[in-house]
């Protein structure tokens, strides 16, 4: 891990607002979902989703996700991402879910959605939180001569990344 990694982590983090979740379902195969998400202070990411989109049931049955950060809009070949393991739960709890809308809605410059029932009882959305468990960034190893030899990830302490986040920009 270097400078460079920790400060492009962080800056990958705060650009881009969608992020990739990779659950897996009850028969063991993979399911990607793009989504908008939103992080707090802690590095906590926050979505609302369909209760009964796949990768809210698969959530629901593991509590487990991968989220992938990828900046695509940089040039061919010169893409970065920030990649987590993390544990996700579904919001329940009024204040939790609240809290949640409030960092997605800053997030855009929304006005704060402050209707609870949206998002709880027969309603079709429900937010989630994602912790992290580990996190880590692709780099790509070199040659002797230079060229390209392989993808490599490259952890990064979850509290250096804090640190970080926590710098003015």
């Amino acid at each position: 891990m270097s400078e460079f990694h920790t400060k492009r982590v962080a800056e990958i983090i705060q650009k881009i607002m969608y992020v990739t979740i990779a659950t897996v379902c009850e028969d063991g195969s993979p399911w990607n979902s793009p989504v908008y998400s939103a992080f707090d202070a802690d590095l906590n990411f926050y979505w609302f989703s369909d209760k009964d989109s796949q990768h809210s049931r698969n959530i629901r049955a593991t509590g487990e996700a991968f989220i992938v950060v990828y900046d695509s809009t940089v040039p061919e070949g010169t893409g970065e991402g920030a990649y987590l393991q993390v544990n996700v739960h579904e919001l329940m709890d009024e204040t939790e879910v609240m809290a949640a809308k409030t960092v997605c809605d800053e997030r855009v410059g929304k006005e704060k959605d402050r209707d609870y029932s949206k998002y709880s009882g027969d309603a079709p959305l429900r937010g989630y939180k994602a912790s992290p468990v580990k996190v880590w960034m692709n780099d790509d190893a070199k040659n002797p001569d230079g060229s390209y030899l392989k993808d490599v990830r490259v952890e990064i302490p979850i509290d250096v990344i804090l640190f970080r986040l926590s710098l003015p920009n």
